[in-house]
């Protein structure tokens, strides 16, 4: 079977059964899985199918829900969650960024929380919808489809307009030296936009976050409001990030 009709199998198998592993099509198709988990990638790379730990999604699946798969450290993202919970009140005016730290927030924010939440973030929009007393208003703009976030000068525009109590910011990179960084540009903007809109700014970073730094900054060192990560406060990693005066949670 030629490497082009293997591929649309893939396709054609993630499409009727929206999740396959990729021993599944290893079996279906009579190759090795090794030869299924590069064709999974590049399917991705393409945008025509969603790469998940042990197989693949269809992109109608990653929007509509996002398996527990998907979801990788989840007890470290669970801890940030209930740890960031704790900052949130009744009657609060909120944004949260993307990203699967986020996402589990959403999941884990109480059923009888009242709130208004803002989000660019389109999983995070279906998982607000579980939530009945919190009202979820979706940022719209271009939509960058390996993160399903919404990106553009019209999420920046929006931003500028409206005032929170609370931003939940995920983190790509943290460091000593640079701050918070991102890796995309537009990304960057965009966050950068929300800490202007937010009286508060919390940000979720588990710890292989941690002495990272990217191409794009966001903030520096001393900007910073609340870290919120999935180690301890004596954990030594920490250390030196709290000696420069980090809020950490």
């Amino acid at each position: 079977m030629k490497k082009k009709e293997r591929q649309q199998k893939v396709i054609d198998e993630v499409s009727i059964n929206r999740k396959v592993s990729s021993s599944f099509l290893s079996e279906k198709l009579n190759v090795s899985e090794d030869t299924i988990r590069r064709d999974i990638k590049q399917l991705d790379a393409k945008g025509l199918i969603t790469k998940v730990h042990g197989g693949a999604i269809s992109t109608i699946q990653k929007l509509y829900h996002y398996n527990e798969d998907v979801i990788y450290n989840r007890e470290n993202k669970i801890s940030i969650a209930q740890k960031a919970i704790s900052l949130i009140e009744d009657g609060m005016v909120i944004i949260i960024s993307g990203g699967t730290t986020n996402l589990m927030l959403a999941k884990l924010l109480p059923k009888d929380l009242k709130a208004t939440v803002y989000t660019y973030s389109l999983p995070i929009a279906m998982q607000l919808t579980e939530h009945p007393l919190i009202e979820t208003i979706f940022i719209g703009g271009k939509i960058h489809r390996s993160s399903m976030v919404t990106t553009g000068i019209d999420v920046i525009q929006y931003l500028s307009n409206i005032r929170v109590n609370i931003c939940f910011m995920g983190v790509s990179g943290l460091s000593l030296e640079q701050g918070i960084t991102d890796e995309g540009y537009e990304v960057s903007l965009i966050k950068k936009a929300m800490i202007n809109a937010a009286e508060h700014i919390v940000y979720l970073a588990t710890s292989n976050k941690l002495n990272l730094r990217h191409n794009y900054d966001v903030c520096n060192l001393n900007e910073i409001d609340t870290v919120v990560t999935d180690l301890n406060s004596d954990d030594p990693k920490l250390k030196d990030y709290i000696s420069a005066g980090v809020n950490l949670l």
